[in-house]
């Protein structure tokens, strides 16, 4: 394994590890957080299920549109947007592939109003002084996988985030230092928009 891929997995296994069941920043604070923007940006590191890593850009405008523009060599895209997430391939002149939002659990922090406290939602809670994660998945469809948020307090931010697929395959995505409350335009996170500048048929 190379030394960057260790390095990266070891730091992520620090802070994906068991915590103190006392939890420091409490489920409330978490949605006050969640809620309290509209629109981030952060550059971020992907440590994908094979233990490749790929790098980019991430654009999020709530609700239920999210945009990640991957760094070369992949320069690879994928768009969440109308309810759709599209997976666009940098080398390939193909439609994308298409998801339902609804059906990743990605939608659970994408959504208008996050709310830990709703039934079934929040699967794990747990913390300590300098960081706590929360585990969702959709209560009604847990076979959609589910989503680990790891957050920092004073103030809370959120660090990173972890996606087990229907699967069970990890994808985790560390965050930079993420900008919220800039303006993004509505086409960043239009689908057709992206197939018609590509030359591409939905």
């Amino acid at each position: 394994m190379r030394p960057l891929v260790r390095s990266l997995l070891a730091a992520i296994t620090l802070v994906t590890l068991a915590l103190p069941a006392a939890a420091q920043i409490p489920v409330g604070e978490i949605s006050r957080y969640m809620n309290s923007f509209e629109t981030a940006e952060s550059e971020f590191t992907q440590v994908n299920g094979d233990g490749s890593i790929s790098t980019g850009d991430l654009s999020i405008s709530r609700p239920n549109r999210a945009r990640f523009d991957y760094d070369a060599p992949n320069k690879g895209l994928v768009i969440a947007g109308g309810g759709q997430v599209a997976i666009f391939d940098s080398v390939s002149n193909t439609p994308p592939e298409q998801y339902p939002l609804s059906q990743t659990p990605l939608s659970l922090i994408l959504a208008r109003n996050v709310d830990l406290g709703r039934s079934g939602m929040l699967v794990r809670h747990a913390g300590n002084a300098t960081q706590t994660s929360v585990t969702l998945q959709d209560p009604a469809h847990p076979e959609y996988g589910n989503i680990q948020l790891v957050f920092t307090p004073n103030p809370t931010k959120l660090r990173q985030w972890v996606i087990t697929d229907d699967a069970g395959t990890e994808t985790t995505v560390v965050l930079g230092d993420m900008r919220t409350g800039g303006a993004l335009g509505t086409s960043l996170f239009s689908i057709p928009l992206e197939l018609r500048r590509r030359g591409l048929t939905e």
